[in-house]
């Protein structure tokens, strides 16, 4: 299967051409990404889901994640980004119905593979309100090892130091393949991908700001 190619961006995003992602990520050229955060509203509690990536990825293996998210890939634009939502958790939405929260820098490096990488991202990040049960959610083996929704003040909370962990619900794949296994976590700041907690609270108040706005 041939490697994916992403547009590349010098750092005024200026377009400088197409790249492999082994490419990219190892001259550290800047490329576009999409993320979505899920939100559920029942009666006052709103609940935000968070995936947790499965445990072969070759960058951040088995930490907790925005729900959806992917790579544009080359001569995409941001509405085909919004495949991710359906490969990655079976979520078949119009572009329309997702609502733009911020976008964000992210330069990072590390060890992928035993390879450094050098991983500069800018990301557009959207949220959407979806009630589908977590056991529902059709998850792609490759990707995702879960889904989990828990309190969007605790998550808030959690990002700004204030509580040490949450609990959260959630559904991940059964070992034999054949459906969900529901379970619940206690999961820690840390154990998110590795990002300024800044964009982890500024997501969640774009996520209540949203529901504010879609309540009136």
């Amino acid at each position: 299967m041939p490697e994916e190619r992403f547009d590349i961006y010098d750092e005024s995003m200026n377009h400088l051409g197409t790249a492999a992602r082994s490419e990219a990520h190892k001259h550290g050229y800047w490329h576009r990404t999409f993320h979505c955060w899920l939100l559920r509203h029942e009666d006052d509690r709103l609940l935000v889901r968070f995936q947790r990536r499965q445990l072969t990825k070759d960058t951040n293996p088995g930490c907790y994640d925005t729900t959806a998210a992917g790579h544009l890939a080359a001569g995409e634009t941001m509405r085909d980004a919004a495949r991710e939502l359906e490969e990655e958790l079976g979520v078949k939405v119009r572009f329309e119905e997702l609502i733009p929260l911020m976008q964000v820098r992210e330069d990072v490096s590390g060890i992928a593979d035993g390879e450094l990488f050098i991983d500069r991202e800018v990301s557009d990040v959207f949220g959407l309100v979806s009630n589908l049960p977590l056991s529902e959610f059709k998850l792609q083996r490759e990707e995702v090892y879960g889904i989990y929704e828990t309190e969007l003040a605790d998550m808030l909370a959690l990002f700004r130091g204030e509580l040490e962990y949450v609990e959260a619900d959630g559904a991940e794949l059964s070992e034999t393949g054949d459906g969900l296994t529901p379970c619940v976590r206690k999961v820690l700041a840390k154990e998110f991908v590795t990002r300024d907690n800044s964009y982890y609270i500024d997501a969640m108040l774009g996520l209540r700001d949203m529901q504010n706005r879609v309540e009136k």
